[in-house]
């Protein structure tokens, strides 16, 4: 059932959210705003101001929404990849080649934009909240965007966000599924190992090819809440670069990497235990 498979996405991706979720808050820092020298200083700064509760700024909202954002991309890869491999075997399904995992990855990115830009939006702005808290919540600053900017606001550094997510989705599942089968005898299940490390070298592989559209989006994003204000996605770029130099698009790689490599480690590890607990193996 397709339904299953969103489920077990919402279930993995609240797991892998929780357990990254303080680094991703120091990454969104060093993104958005240019005060920090480093990332010990982002810390050093967050620690001092806000104490740890400071690290997991934001958290509650995506923890709670990143269910519907991860079913939305695993359900949505699933079954387009499902799609693609029994539409060339007149409905036998065979093993995936690189371009049906690559285009099924597409397709899910490009699925999961539409709800998850005010979802990221909202985290964005919370966690780049510093000692001044602007935003009470989640709700509060759903309401404030809406005030301030109409409903237009929530999708603010969207288009960002779908030139991140639509390549690098389908990037994601790839090294994903060559690890785990290089990792897995022929003819075999994958084990934990495997599904373990494909998943965390998938992370990692996806986020160097991200980050540098990840530094637009978190710009763009946190140009509506008292930061510098940008144009659109070239503008971001352009001031972006002349100001700090090409090194800024790549503000914030090491933390997504080193947060990468855990995190979609468990989330695909989880889905892969829910898949197996919902379509048992064949005995």
């Amino acid at each position: 059932m397709p339904f299953l498979e969103f489920v077990a996405g919402s279930v993995s991706g609240a797991l892998g959210l929780a357990v990254g979720h303080p680094v991703d808050t120091v990454k969104v820092r060093l993104q958005a705003r240019s005060m920090y020298k480093g990332i010990f200083h982002c810390v050093a700064k967050t620690y001092s101001c806000e104490g740890l509760r400071g690290f997991f700024k934001g958290m509650a909202f995506p923890v709670l929404t990143t269910g519907i954002a991860n079913s939305i991309v695993f359900g949505s890869y699933s079954n387009a990849l499902d799609y693609l491999t029994q539409s060339e075997s007149c409905g036998r399904t065979k093993p995936a080649s690189a371009a049906q995992v690559f285009t099924a990855g597409c397709f899910s990115g490009l699925m999961q934009v539409f709800v998850c830009a005010p979802i990221d939006l909202v985290k964005v702005r919370l966690q780049g909240q510093t000692c001044a808290d602007r935003y009470r919540g989640p709700v509060h600053c759903v309401a404030v965007i809406l005030k301030e900017e109409g409903a237009r606001g929530l999708f603010r550094g969207g288009t960002a966000l779908a030139l991140r997510d639509v390549p690098c989705y389908g990037l994601y599942f790839l090294p994903y599924e060559v690890t785990r089968s290089a990792l897995t005898g022929s003819g075999k299940q994958p084990d934990t190992f495997a599904i373990l490390m494909a998943g965390g070298v998938a992370g990692v592989v996806t986020w160097v090819f991200a980050t540098p559209m990840d530094v637009v989006k978190a710009r763009l994003q946190m140009s509506g809440a008292g930061g510098r204000e940008y144009r659109g996605v070239l503008h971001c770029m352009r001031v972006s670069a002349r100001e700090e130099g090409v090194r800024v698009f790549f503000k914030g790689l090491l933390l997504n990497s080193l947060r990468a490599f855990p995190v979609n480690a468990i989330t695909f590890l989880s889905y892969e235990s829910l898949m197996k607990l919902f379509y048992p193996p064949a005995t």
